[in-house]
């Protein structure tokens, strides 16, 4: 079992879905300050708008909530197509190929996490990409015939 790259890559797209519906979370959560700095700074993030050029103005609440949405959409796209493609059985030297597309993906997706943010999108990006690894490794290195 453990000696096939389906079993990993499987164990990915659990941890991509799971890691995507756990961040999705924060889109739908209000942060509650707890003392007077974090209020004044919340207002901050929610209320001040900087002149971004061509007539837009974000806050940097809105900024923060855009990336928050692109990962937990990266993670659900990556699922779906290596769901998909592990359901209609796609040959290992493809798969081979779009795990180490998802591998590099990942794999500096886990960088910036480790170096920006805190423990829970470490966690879970570290997940993917030890299980994306793992099924890189093991997947097997068929050669075409010329």
């Amino acid at each position: 079992m453990l000696k096939r790259y389906t079993f990993w890559l499987t164990a990915a797209v659990l941890f991509q879905i799971l890691t995507g519906l756990f961040h999705s979370l924060s889109l739908f959560l209000t942060p509650v300050p707890r003392t007077d700095v974090e209020r004044q700074l919340l207002e901050l993030l929610t209320t001040y708008k900087m002149d971004a050029g061509a007539g837009f103005a974000p806050t940097y609440y809105n900024l923060m909530t855009a990336l928050s949405s692109c990962f937990t959409f990266l993670c659900l796209f990556a699922a779906l197509v290596n769901g998909y493609l592990l359901i209609k059985h796609t040959e290992p030297t493809v798969m081979r190929g779009i795990i180490a597309i998802n591998l590099g993906i990942f794999g500096f997706l886990f960088v910036v996490m480790a170096y920006f943010t805190f423990l829970p999108p470490i966690l879970c990006t570290g997940l993917i990409f030890v299980n994306l690894l793992a099924a890189f490794i093991v997947v097997p290195k068929i050669e075409a015939a010329i």
